[in-house]
């Protein structure tokens, strides 16, 4: 399969991995308002075939985002090419969050049951505990947290695996079109360097496969070295990456 259709199949497989709890269709891209909680689900991201950044479409989102007392967020995967950013650039927006996006095939992912390893449909209240725990979230972040995961559209699974009668690690997946998509992959960091994400990691991808799935993919930060040296190790590469343009005035929140 060429790059660039493969690229975009992983982009709107995270997008429905991820969703917003609300989202406006505007000419060519989506807008994601999920009272702050992350920067991929409060932003602007292009759909595929999606025109450049107009004025009138930065107008727009500006004030859209402004109606939901957030700051206008626009999320650039390198797809788009760079006269986007260029423009937003002009315009004062602040360049952050450079995330890369990987792939692998599931098949050489080693997937396999673990009987250590708790997998749910849906999470149960001790998964969002540990998980806000882990994350350190507040209680409104928490509650946001519990809203996405609640709007959540396909197929999905919740992962926790338990080390000395407490939650170790935790993850989720979300099945798309063929993709599993690897979700909040976190391990309480006094365990960490044990091989507990690696379990989670493959305990869903055993559950995506008798899914269908037949690929897997994930976001991470440019700067979490050892979660990418984890994923390169498992066998996952960079298919593309992305940032943010953030301006804080055209919200006028500050």
């Amino acid at each position: 399969m060429e790059q660039a259709p493969l690229a975009w199949r992983v982009e709107e497989t995270c997008l429905n991995a991820w969703p917003a709890l609300q989202q406006v269709l505007f000419d060519g891209w989506v807008l994601r308002f999920s009272r702050g909680l992350s920067r991929r689900a409060n932003s602007a991201n292009p759909l595929a075939g999606a025109r450049g950044a107009t004025e009138p479409l930065i107008a727009g989102c500006e004030a859209l985002f402004r109606r939901h007392r957030l700051p206008t967020i626009f999320r650039l995967p390198s797809l788009v090419g760079g006269d986007v950013d260029a423009r937003l650039a002009a315009r004062g927006y602040r360049e952050e969050g450079l995330s890369l996006v990987l792939h692998t095939g599931l098949e050489r992912l080693a997937a396999a049951r673990d009987a250590e390893v708790r997998l749910m449909p849906r999470p149960s209240p001790r998964w969002f505990a540990a998980m806000a725990s882990l994350q350190r979230h507040s209680p409104e972040q928490a509650a946001t947290y519990r809203r996405i995961i609640g709007v959540l559209a396909i197929p999905a699974a919740f992962a926790a695996l338990r080390a000395e009668g407490e939650i170790a690690a935790l993850g989720s997946g979300a099945v798309h079109r063929g993709l599993l998509c690897y979700q909040s992959l976190v391990t309480d960091p006094s365990r960490r360097r044990r091989g507990y994400a690696g379990r989670i990691i493959a305990s869903l991808a055993a559950w995506a496969r008798a899914e269908g799935a037949t690929g897997a993919c994930l976001e991470v930060e440019a700067g979490n070295a050892p979660a990418l040296a984890l994923y390169r190790r498992l066998g996952f590469a960079e298919l593309y990456r992305y940032h943010y343009r953030r301006h804080e005035a055209a919200s006028g929140t500050g």
